[in-house]
């Protein structure tokens, strides 16, 4: 059976791990996103309302438009309804998911099918039967 590491650390590890020690252990670009957290109003204030709603109702999904918040370990276990322009998609947080983007999880464009030509689009077409 394998075992679900982060760079090393178990989950439990991971859970009560402080911003300052996670951000030794993220990549440059979520490293530098978090030094600017301060700066980011939106983010600071998502950050703010995760810890009180984990403290309240962990089970509760906390809906978002911030997509380009980095998952910090101390989220682990909770859902996300983060939003895609069009709808909430829920993203809940896993092991793998740690140090990447929320917006990495709800993806903005949909895969197009095209189905065959319509009536009236070519001279064939008139003899395709009609459902």
């Amino acid at each position: 059976m394998k075992r679900e590491v982060y760079k090393g650390l178990e989950e439990e590890a991971l859970k009560g791990m402080s911003m300052e020690k996670f951000m030794e252990l993220a990549n440059s670009r979520e490293r530098r996103t978090l030094k600017r957290l301060s700066t980011n109003p939106q983010l600071k204030k998502l950050v703010a309302k995760v810890r009180e709603l984990k403290a309240k109702n962990p089970k509760k999904i906390i809906r978002t438009h911030v997509r380009e918040a980095v998952i910090l370990p101390e989220w682990l276990g909770l859902t996300f309804g983060v939003h895609n322009g069009k709808e909430f998609k829920n993203v809940p947080i896993t092991l793998e998911k740690i140090g990447r983007r929320l917006g990495d999880f709800s993806h903005t464009t949909g895969r197009v099918l095209h189905a065959g030509p319509g009536i009236g689009a070519t001279r064939g077409s008139k003899f395709v039967a009609v459902k």
